[in-house]
């Protein structure tokens, strides 16, 4: 009898151990935090830089916060196009997305002088932007106007025009058929030109440019190569009228939940990123004219000073809804 309630009083004491944390012989289970499951949407191929980096950015906020944050990235459009995603920030069907100031421009009209042609001198210029006041007052603006958090601004590259016909001044443009987005920054140095622009969704271009339904398209040589536009064109004229980028910019919703701590972790590790894919851009940029002559593409540049003036003499800031202040503190940045 003894023996027995002796084993039962082992039995006891064991059990409240176990309770307390101090298993004997016994291992206790652990429960790790559930992560935050987070969507990073934007529009570009697997292939290019930007959605390197973002993938790059995901692994490495799951990696500095332990696993509290687990970020899926959704490339090529498939959480919806470029309006789409811009929306879904405001809906809540995405977190995280990658998109130009020119959408953003659409709640936020200021921010889009950025995307007025020849703004920026050239990649350096932009980069210098983002570290300026005026960059902080627009993103500031920004924010204010939507809630939502521009973190990071990315060079996306610069824009420049491939055609079936040849031309390398601003009035060879005019009546030329050219696919361009129905964006008015992109617009404005087309239409200053005399082209007849029609917007055809960018998953479209390729045909369009196969068939004949346009003649011309403008994008950065990174893009050119990305959708193989090279293939379909025979000429790529250096008209260079925006120097493009890409904000990366998180939620509202999210953005006020986020510890101060994380935010600046956040901030750290899109920044970084952002850094990378400028240079991976910026380097395959300095390639690309010389691999695009080698596959036969007659490659023209063009009097950057004659087609600003044209843009500057058709297109004013005020019919954008830009300021030119705005303009004007942009072209002091050194």
């Amino acid at each position: 009898m003894m023996r027995h309630r002796r084993q039962f009083s082992s039995f006891v004491l064991r059990a409240a151990l176990l309770v307390a944390g101090l298993g004997i012989g016994m291992s206790t289970p652990s429960f790790a935090q559930t992560p935050t499951k987070l969507k990073w949407a934007h529009v570009y191929e697997t292939s290019e830089p930007f959605h390197k980096w973002s993938v790059w950015a995901a692994e490495e906020i799951k990696k500095r916060s332990n696993g509290k944050y687990q970020i899926d990235v959704y490339p090529a459009s498939q959480l919806g196009k470029e309006n789409d995603i811009n929306q879904g920030l405001v809906l809540g069907t995405v977190d995280i997305i990658i998109s130009g100031s020119s959408f953003a421009a659409k709640s936020f009209p200021r921010i889009g002088v950025t995307y007025y042609p020849y703004t920026f001198r050239d990649p350096a210029h932009l980069v210098a932007y983002t570290k300026s006041d005026i960059y902080k007052e627009l993103t500031k603006g920004y924010e204010e106007k939507t809630g939502n958090h521009i973190v990071s601004t990315t060079y996306y590259g610069t824009r420049q025009s491939t055609s079936n016909k040849p031309f390398s001044h601003c009035t060879e443009m005019k009546g030329l058929k050219m696919r361009v987005p129905d964006v008015p920054a992109y617009l404005a140095m087309p239409r200053a030109c005399g082209v007849n622009t029609s917007p055809i969704a960018f998953a479209e271009v390729y045909l369009a440019l196969q068939n004949g339904t346009v003649e011309a398209q403008e994008n950065p040589l990174g893009t050119i190569e990305a959708k193989k536009f090279y293939e379909v064109q025979k000429y790529i004229v250096l008209t260079g009228h925006i120097v493009d980028h890409l904000n990366t910019i998180v939620a509202g919703a999210l953005w006020k939940k986020l510890p101060d701590a994380d935010k600046q972790m956040f901030n750290d590790v899109m920044q970084q990123a952002a850094v990378k894919a400028t240079e991976d851009v910026a380097a395959r940029e300095k390639e690309l004219v010389d691999v695009f002559k080698k596959k036969g593409i007659t490659v023209t540049p063009v009097s950057v000073p004659e087609y600003r003036e044209a843009v500057l003499k058709n297109v004013s800031f005020e019919s954008q809804g830009y300021r030119k202040a705005d303009w004007e503190k942009i072209q002091a940045v050194q």
